[in-house]
């Protein structure tokens, strides 16, 4: 069974532009922000980046990520105290480790040319995650809100993990369900 021990994961260049359809202030927001929390909860990647994985053998290494088109195989050579390079075989489910390690596998990762071609559903996502930040940025980070205004009051009270489960309150999770890390 092959564990993966460290995961480096480089930042893209650019991530993909923000739909169209979001309010004035959710257009405001970062669209790299937005996008870095919805890779943190995905397994698909729409723009490519190098990735490398340090993964102990034997058996079968399959990619976390997707797309991932590999471009070196690794292993550490004690002797010379070095990485280097090895030929690893494909398999139907992965690439076949038939040694102990470690191994360092390097990847490209994502990717669409010209530009990353979006699924409308991550983009539904982009916007209710957008749109919620939003509507939340009025109100205190966390706890009690309270204000008082002339005799007008108003009370708010929320979990203070609200940012945290931005992707679950907003709706986006289960737009982003096809796509999730297993």
């Amino acid at each position: 069974m092959v564990y993966i021990l460290k995961q480096t994961e480089a930042a893209p260049d650019a991530y993909p532009d923000a739909p169209e359809g979001l309010s004035v202030a959710a257009a405001a927001l970062s669209a790299d922000l937005i996008w870095q929390r919805i890779e943190s909860y995905v397994s698909r990647r729409w723009t490519a980046r190098t990735v490398a994985w340090i993964v102990e053998g034997p058996g079968v290494f399959e990619a976390p990520l997707s797309p991932a088109e590999f471009t070196t195989f690794e292993r550490w050579d004690a002797t010379s105290e070095a990485w280097a390079e090895v030929t690893i075989s494909a398999s139907a489910l992965g690439y076949i480790l038939e040694a102990e390690g470690p191994y360092r596998l390097t990847a490209t990762v994502g990717g669409g040319s010209p530009a990353p071609t979006v699924p409308e559903t991550v983009n539904e996502a982009f916007r209710r995650l957008a749109e919620y930040f939003t509507e939340t940025a009025d109100k205190p980070g966390s706890g009690r809100y309270s204000v008082d205004v002339g005799g007008l009051r108003e009370e708010y009270e929320r979990n203070p993990a609200f940012l945290a489960r931005a992707i679950v309150n907003s709706g986006a999770g289960d737009l982003l369900r096809p796509f999730r890390r297993a």
